[in-house]
């Protein structure tokens, strides 16, 4: 798998109406296939009352990015005609750790396998249009404790790696740092001879 890879910029939703069903398409970037899943619960529970709550997801399933786990479901709308074209668009243009929903609300007139699929495919992408495209490096959550004599140190080795991170200031400090995987052991070097061996790193 390449260095970098697709995905969406940020949560967005696009709606429009075809022969009076109502399409929502809500789509978010996700870290993993837990994430996914919890947003699509989320949309599931917010729109419990809608005829239809369609998802998909293109996820990679583990931290090195070498295995893709893609998912998708029909919820109850004939085969084929709103899960897989739905994952298509996320397969089309290459966009990963994304999780889509397509929600519907019936409108009284069937549309038929091809109007079906023609409307969820641009659910996803009127989604995906809306949130955009950003190129993103595979990361890896660090976790890195320390004294509090050694955390200025730390701090200041993010802060100049324009890293981001949360720090937590209990009896000792710990930092949460999102770096790319191709940094990451560079990183947790960097740490250890800063601080002598003394930051514990996970």
């Amino acid at each position: 798998m390449s260095e970098t890879y697709r995905t969406v910029t940020e949560p967005a939703t696009a709606s429009f109406v075809v022969q009076g069903s109502e399409f929502l398409g809500h789509v978010r970037p996700v870290e993993s296939v837990d994430a996914a899943e919890a947003f699509v619960d989320t949309v599931e529970r917010e729109y419990a009352d809608a005829t239809h709550n369609v998802p998909a997801y293109r996820v990679r399933a583990d931290s090195g990015g070498e295995f893709l786990r893609e998912y998708s479901s029909d919820d109850g709308e004939p085969s084929g005609s709103a899960g897989k074209p739905a994952l298509n668009v996320l397969d089309q243009q290459d966009i990963e750790n994304c999780a889509v929903v397509v929600t519907r609300y019936y409108g009284g007139t069937n549309l038929g396998v091809g109007g079906l699929v023609r409307a969820y495919s641009r659910a996803v992408k009127d989604a995906v249009e809306e949130a955009g495209i950003v190129e993103e490096r595979p990361h890896e959550q660090v976790e890195i404790t320390v004294e509090y004599d050694d955390s200025g140190t730390v701090r200041g080795i993010l802060e100049s790696e324009g890293l981001e991170f949360d720090a937590d200031y209990e009896a000792d400090v710990s930092f949460r740092v999102r770096v790319p995987l191709a940094e990451a052991e560079a990183l947790r070097d960097r740490i250890r001879s800063a601080t002598s061996g003394r930051a514990d790193l996970e």
